[in-house]
């Protein structure tokens, strides 16, 4: 299947800026990074009920989620990685064009993949959180048994095992989650918002 041709890019009658003008907050993708049992979707998720409460228009693109439909043809190789992360990009691209705060929780192995998404968007509007947890403690913690699946072979290609983890190395958030309870953490990147005016 050739890649599609005769295509020109159509310009919004409404703009990003229109739509953050309209809800009163600005519009980001807050890309939640770390090892799978490091806490990303309960951060994304704790951060965006509380954004829900203050009242803001948010939104979860969680990684098991989306491996249900739209990449459910995607397997866990390098290639099929790096195309889950690059739609993935690009899907929160749109919602951050609507004038959302998108929280993504996927673990985005390679710094490369992180990069080309992060190239997607405006200066600003990707915050690379860096959920940062020893493998030792999301081993322990290990919430869907797959660790311990990874180490008696059952998984192949299993990050932190026998496929690596390129940990980010200027996030704008770094949280610690074997140090932090959920309500600090949400509390430091709430901080990071604020400083950047962004709610």
């Amino acid at each position: 299947m050739g890649k599609a041709t005769n295509i020109v890019w159509h310009k919004a009658a409404v703009t990003k800026q229109d739509r953050q003008l309209q809800n009163g907050h600005g519009s980001c993708v807050l890309w939640f990074t770390g090892l799978s049992g490091s806490g990303k979707s309960t951060l994304a998720n704790a951060v965006s009920a509380e954004l829900y409460r203050r009242g803001m228009n948010e939104y979860v693109l969680d990684g098991d989620n989306i491996r249900h439909g739209l990449n459910r043809d995607l397997g866990f190789s390098e290639a099929d990685r790096t195309e889950n992360i690059r739609r993935i990009g690009e899907v929160a691209k749109l919602f951050v064009d609507s004038g959302m705060i998108v929280a993504t929780a996927f673990i985005s192995p390679f710094r490369s993949d992180r990069d080309q998404v992060r190239a997607l968007f405006e200066e600003g509007d990707f915050i690379e959180v860096f959920v940062d947890c020893p493998l030792a403690e999301c081993e322990r913690r290990d919430p869907k048994q797959l660790y311990a699946k990874a180490r008696r072979g059952e998984i192949k290609d299993f990050t932190g095992i026998d496929s690596p983890y390129e940990p980010p190395v200027q996030p704008e958030i770094t949280i610690h989650t074997d140090l932090l309870s959920v309500e600090k953490a949400v509390e430091q990147i709430f901080v990071y918002l604020y400083r950047k005016n962004i709610i």
